[in-house]
């Protein structure tokens, strides 16, 4: 499985639980979230572009930064 880098504007422990309802609900992920650097590290399968479709539907600006 390959590990993504996002950055996505989190602000609170709120924030970072909708980031983690989204996900559990996409399945087939694990993560990490670092809250204070803004940024979610996803290792999965599924292709960038869904990663960050579901990282959006969270109502927060989500970039790609890269592969870790």
């Amino acid at each position: 499985m390959t590990k993504h880098e996002f950055f996505v504007d989190m602000t609170c422990e709120g924030c970072s639980g909708a980031v983690t309802r989204v996900l559990n609900k996409l399945g087939g992920v694990q993560f990490d979230i670092d809250l204070p650097n803004k940024k979610v590290f996803i290792e999965s399968d599924h292709s960038v572009d869904l990663l960050l479709e579901t990282l959006k539907k969270t109502g927060k600006n989500a970039s790609y930064i890269g592969t870790k």
